[in-house]
């Protein structure tokens, strides 16, 4: 979580929400990624969504199963349609987002087989989200 906090201050630089992702198969991070919805212009552009493409390309296939998506907000409806796609194995994420979470749907928009974990450095997490959204009141 600590390396998807490093993206999420590098998306917090660039004026950007401040959501940092990685993608990890075994012991290696394998795809990293940090909001540009702002800098490319392009709503899709979130951190997951950026982090699971150069997952699948660095493993050189479609399906993550055997990997950990670790994200410090809880992903939007879009990017757990993309987890599920991908049949990522796991998603750990720190701060839970009560307006635009994906648990706030159900059933989960998951891969059943894919398991949630959450609360992992939320603190933290959500100092960012805070800190961001403050700047931009005043």
């Amino acid at each position: 979580m600590r390396q998807a906090l490093d993206e999420a201050r590098k998306a917090f630089n660039k004026g950007e929400v401040p959501i940092g992702a990685v993608v990890v198969y075994g012991d290696r991070i394998v795809g990293r990624g940090h909001n540009l919805t702002e800098t490319l212009a392009d709503p899709t552009a979130h951190a997951e969504m950026q982090a699971l493409t150069a997952a699948t390309g660095a493993i050189g296939g479609k399906y993550l199963n055997e990997c950990r998506l670790y994200v410090t907000v809880e992903p939007c409806v879009m990017c757990a349609g993309a987890c599920f796609w991908c049949q990522v194995g796991q998603v750990i994420y720190g701060a839970p987002d009560p307006k635009r979470g994906a648990s706030l749907h159900t059933p989960s928009l998951f891969h059943p087989k894919t398991q949630v974990r959450t609360g992992i450095l939320e603190q933290e997490c959500r100092e960012w989200m805070e800190t961001f959204f403050r700047k931009l009141r005043f």
